[in-house]
C-alpha cells in the first residue's frame, strides 16, 4: 500500500519530538484526530505516520488504548530518520559514541581475522581502497568539494577490511554502522590530520593484513579507531564550550 508524501514530514516532526524528550516513555501521543488538527492533514495520513513511528521501534499502538512512546533501548537506532534526530539533538556526541563503540568492538577482531584469512584477491581489494583514500585525500587537499568523496573512500576501505575477514554474518553486523557513521562523518572529520595521522593509520592495517599479521593488525586497527574517538572527544568539548557561551551567565542577562 502506498503511503502519502504528507506522511514523512508528520513522522519525522513526531520523531523530532520524541527524541527531543516532548513525549517522554510510557506518554500517549494525542489522539489521531488531535494530531490530524495539529498538522492539518488527514486522519489517514496520521495512521501512517504512527505506523512509520511504530515500525522504527518509537511507540507502541494499541487499538482502543492509544499510542505509547516505547522506551528508548527499543527505538531503531539505525533508522537514518531516528539517527538524524539523535544528532541533532544535544546529545549527539553521546550517539556517536555509542557507534564508535560499537565499530571498535567489531572492527578490530575484523582486521585480525582479515590478516589470517584474507585471500590475495581480498588484500588486493584492501590494497585498492586504500589507493582511492590516498587519491581522493590529495583531491581533497586542494578542493573541498571533494571532501565527500574521501569520506567514502574511508568507509569503503573499512568495508573491504570486513569483507576481507571473510564472515557474511560480520559484514551485515558492521554495515548499518558503516552507513550511519557515513551520515556522522562530518562532525569528525579533521581533513588537516588526513596526511598527518589518517592515511599512515590505515596504511599500517593494510601492511599488517598484507603479511598476514593478526596481532598487529589488530593493535593497528585499535589504534586507528580511537584516534577518531579522540576527534569525538574533541568536538563533544567544542559542542560544550559553544552551548557555555550562549547561556547566559546571570539572571540579568536572562532577561536582557
Amino acid at each position: 500500500m502506498s503511503r502519502s508524501p504528507l506522511h514523512r514530514d508528520v513522522m519525522q516532526v513526531l520523531i523530532g519530538e520524541i527524541v527531543g524528550g516532548t513525549y517522554r516513555e510510557g506518554d500517549l501521543l494525542p489522539t489521531g484526530p488531535e494530531l490530524a488538527a495539529q498538522f492539518g492533514v488527514s486522519v489517514g495520513v496520521v495512521r501512517e505516520s504512527l505506523q512509520g513511528l511504530q515500525e522504527r521501534g518509537l511507540v507502541e499502538v494499541k487499538h482502543g488504548h492509544g499510542t505509547t512512546v516505547r522506551p528508548e533501548r527499543d527505538w531503531g537506532r539505525f533508522d537514518p530518520d531516528v539517527l538524524a534526530a539523535l544528532l541533532g539533538g544535544n546529545r549527539a556526541a553521546e550517539v556517536l559514541a555509542e557507534y564508535l563503540e560499537c565499530r571498535r568492538v567489531l572492527e578490530v577482531e575484523a582486521a585480525g581475522l582479515a590478516a589470517e584469512r584474507a585471500t590475495t584477491e581480498a588484500v588486493d581489494g584492501v590494497a585498492g581502497a586504500f589507493q582511492r583514500m590516498r587519491a581522493t585525500a590529495e583531491r581533497a587537499r586542494t578542493n573541498p568539494a571533494a571532501e565527500p568523496q574521501y569520506r567514502e573512500a574511508d568507509i569503503g576501505f573499512h568495508r573491504a577490511v570486513v569483507r576481507a575477514a571473510r564472515n557474511p554474518t560480520l559484514g551485515q553486523m558492521t554495515a548499518p554502522i558503516h552507513r550511519a557513521l557515513t551520515t556522522t562523518f562530518g562532525a569528525l572529520a579533521r581533513p588537516q590530520d588526513r596526511f598527518e595521522r589518517g592515511l599512515p593509520e590505515h596504511e599500517r592495517i593494510l601492511a599488517a593484513i598484507s603479511t598476514g599479521d593478526a596481532g598487529a593488525a589488530r593493535m593497528a586497527m585499535r589504534d586507528h579507531l580511537l584516534t577518531v574517538e579522540g576527534y569525538l572527544k574533541e568536538y563533544a568539548s567544542g559542542r560544550t564550550r559553544r552551548g557555555r557561551r550562549r547561556s547566559p551567565r546571570s539572571p540579568s542577562e536572562r532577561i536582557a
